[in-house]
């Protein structure tokens, strides 16, 4: 049996992880954090391509079947390059689920919060003009969200305070939909949901990229069709680039108890 590889700046990517482990009962997983380079969302385009190859090609020496790239940033500025290096090997990114809002709304308009990075990306901006005659779409970039996200426990009062205006901004411009462009988001997307009040839909990418990843999986023969581990912990092996004790805390502080006991591997890559 093999692994699928699945990485992320940080911990966003576990928003991800936690829809394949339910979506792919059988899968095995390797979650790799590069927390060392986190955020990706702020940094030059050239340096996150960079990181994009060197994790994938670390998990693709590891034996990994395919990779999900859980995360919106790096599939932006990366995925194309992983996959013209990386040429029949599975590779699953995420983007902003524009289509699904666009669908959705009926005033017309969307809104997005995303990293800086993936709103300035060509690739956002051909997505947008995809679907831009079904709504309007409304980007907004949301620098330094996401390290208040990997915070341990999360500063939810801090976290209020950033978004507050921000999806204040939204509601003024008639926005009925938010889309999480980033995979930390699902973890305040409860604060976000409370600002925005009922008569707004937020809605994330998690489960269709775990609908995609098992696609992909089953049209390659890939798909693993036997018992599965019998204990969680034995489904996922975690790396990070950065401090593993920080992980650990944030994996437990974002998914629960039950994975207090997982081992979290150092990664010098």
């Amino acid at each position: 049996m093999k692994h699928v590889g699945v990485f992320d700046s940080g911990v966003g990517g576990l928003s991800v992880l936690k829809a394949l482990l339910g979506h792919l009962p059988m899968e095995q997983f390797d979650f790799v954090a590069d927390e060392r380079y986190l955020p990706y969302g702020d940094k030059p385009q050239h340096e996150i391509t960079d990181r994009v190859l060197t994790v994938s090609n670390w998990l693709r020496n590891q034996g990994c079947k395919a990779m999900v790239m859980a995360c919106n940033t790096a599939t932006a500025a990366g995925a194309n390059q992983a996959r013209a290096v990386h040429a029949h090997w599975p590779i699953v990114g995420i983007e902003p689920a524009v289509k699904p809002a666009s669908m959705m709304t009926r005033t017309g308009v969307v809104g997005i919060l995303a990293t800086t990075n993936t709103v300035a990306s060509e690739r956002f901006k051909t997505l947008v003009e995809r679907f831009d005659p079904l709504a309007k779409v409304i980007a907004q970039p949301c620098p330094g969200l996401v390290e208040l996200i990997e915070k341990s426990p999360l500063p939810r009062a801090d976290i209020e305070a950033l978004l507050n205006p921000v999806v204040a901004g939204l509601i003024q411009k008639k926005a009925d939909v938010i889309v999480l462009g980033c995979t930390h988001y699902p973890f305040v997307a409860d604060i976000i949901s409370d600002l925005a009040g009922p008569g707004v839909a937020v809605i994330e990418t998690g489960m269709p990229v775990a609908k995609q990843l098992k696609s992909r999986l089953e049209s390659e023969g890939l798909l693993w069709c036997k018992e599965p581990a019998a204990d969680l912990l034995d489904r996922v092996r975690f790396y990070t680039t950065g401090d593993p004790v920080a992980f650990k805390n944030k994996l437990v502080n974002l998914l629960g108890d039950e994975w207090a006991g997982a081992s979290i591997h150092f990664l010098t890559i």
